[in-house]
């Protein structure tokens, strides 16, 4: 006898918002005694971190070009010599004063996130070649029903950019850009724009 299949229903999607921030940044919205910190919001470097000291900005935008003030966005990257602190990680050892991921919800007022962090080393690609300094995101939103994955790379290194084994498969190469932070002194401004004339390149991650 054949087994019937339809008992289970699928759930009907959800979108992120607005409770992802009660969820992942409880202390950010007023909704305090559930943890002491959010998971995240704790600085990724210390004075004994090794490498050069970066600050990230940037903002989300929607498809008409204002700034969303319920996005999340998470990082991870490579320590200043490339390494990952993972236990996945196997060609060497991770920095131990650099935490590798951190969390920050827009502000609620104007919507911009802000990184303290380090400029990641360079990370093999699968086949042994050498991806330019990069650091992952992911980026959440009321509206956003699966978590939208980047990467950005920094302008200050075209030659690596140049070299990168991702940015090289990008067909569409006016599109580049959209991936590549802006340095000016210790700054990198790094707007992600989810629709429009200007849309980020995601990863299908």
């Amino acid at each position: 006898m054949v087994q019937l299949l339809n008992y289970l229903k699928e759930s009907p999607s959800q979108t992120a918002g607005p409770y992802v921030h009660i969820g992942c940044t409880p202390n950010f919205v007023g909704i305090h005694g559930v943890y002491e910190t959010d998971l995240g919001s704790g600085s990724m470097v210390n004075d004994k971190t090794r490498g050069e000291r970066i600050t990230i900005r940037g903002f989300v935008y929607d498809g008409a070009g204002n700034p969303l003030k319920d996005a999340l966005v998470e990082i991870w990257q490579a320590d200043a010599d490339g390494f990952y602190n993972s236990p996945s990680e196997t060609r060497g050892t991770a920095d131990p004063n650099f935490f590798g991921w951190a969390r920050c919800p827009g502000d609620m007022a104007t919507g911009e996130f802000v990184f303290e962090t380090i400029k990641p080393g360079r990370v093999p690609f699968k086949d042994g070649r050498l991806m330019a300094p990069h650091i992952s995101f992911w980026i959440v939103a009321r509206g956003i029903n699966i978590g939208l994955n980047t990467r950005m790379y920094f302008s200050d290194e075209e030659q690596a950019n140049a070299e990168d084994p991702i940015l090289s498969r990008i067909e569409h190469r006016v599109r580049v850009p959209t991936l590549v932070g802006q340095r000016e002194g210790d700054t990198v401004t790094f707007d992600i724009h989810l629709q429009g004339e200007k849309e980020t390149v995601f990863f299908d991650v």
